[in-house]
């Protein structure tokens, strides 16, 4: 099996849609993601992904599951260096990379802040929002064929067929975490998913009955470099300190 991991494209986050150029990508995404045989789609309640997805879903004819759990990772907490709220995800290097269980898989969410997190102004810990994400998409592995027994997956059927997910940076980090058995912290920040960007990760059944997964690209842009279009900005933060147009703390 193949799963593609798309982030949307560039997006406006006020209007949870894309911009201009955002819908640009996604219509050149769509040229290419309409060319594979895909067994299903599945796509983010959030605007900006849906949008994205819209494109290929009408040059194909088809339609997506929407799925709840396939929204942005949205837990926000308060780093110790602010007193403001971020994303969970948004922190510092000489912040978390203190913290030695960031880097580990099964260890990664425990931390006093984010104990104290928080969606929509109502309380939730780390470990329950990436619990309720994984499981949800384990049970829908299963519906294909592959079911989680501890890091691996049992073969119940194997197939070559391709799934699709329109969704998000963040929420991406955290699928491919567990497929892959890395902590998402390190993904977050060590990784760079530009919009419309396609990570491919596929089944590797090298004992008859057991599968893991290997990623075989992650965050592609080439729809994108055949149109002549650099990939948006909005994924990265300043190569150099002193490109103050790129700097975000």
């Amino acid at each position: 099996m193949k799963i593609l991991i798309i982030r949307h494209g560039e997006p406006d986050y006020i209007k949870d849609s894309l911009t201009p150029r955002g819908f640009q990508e996604a219509e050149y995404l769509s040229e290419r993601i309409a060319k594979l045989d895909v067994k299903e789609f599945y796509v983010s309640p959030l605007g900006r992904a849906k949008d994205t997805a819209s494109f290929t879903l009408e040059k194909m004819g088809r339609e997506a599951i929407e799925c709840e759990w396939l929204r942005e990772f949205a837990p926000r907490v308060i780093r110790p260096d602010k007193d403001v709220e971020h994303v969970a995800w948004d922190w510092l290097p000489e912040d978390w990379t203190k913290h030695e269980p960031f880097y580990q898989y099964d260890h990664w969410y425990e931390h006093e802040i984010f104990d104290r997190a928080k969606i929509g102004g109502e309380p939730v810990t780390l470990k329950a929002e990436y619990e309720w994400i994984t499981t949800n998409f384990d049970e829908l592995l299963k519906k294909h064929g592959y079911v989680r027994e501890g890091h691996y997956y049992r073969v119940e059927q194997a197939n070559n067929d391709t799934i699709v997910f329109f969704c998000h940076f963040g929420l991406g980090c955290v699928l491919l975490g567990h497929l892959l058995g890395i902590s998402p912290m390190v993904l977050w920040h060590g990784f760079c998913a530009a919009p419309t960007s396609v990570t491919t990760v596929v089944t590797e059944e090298r004992r008859k009955g057991i599968a893991s997964f290997r990623m075989s690209a992650y965050g592609d842009t080439s729809h994108l470099y055949v149109k002549d279009q650099e990939p948006s900005f909005s994924a990265r933060f300043c190569e150099c300190y002193d490109n103050e147009n790129e700097r975000r703390d």
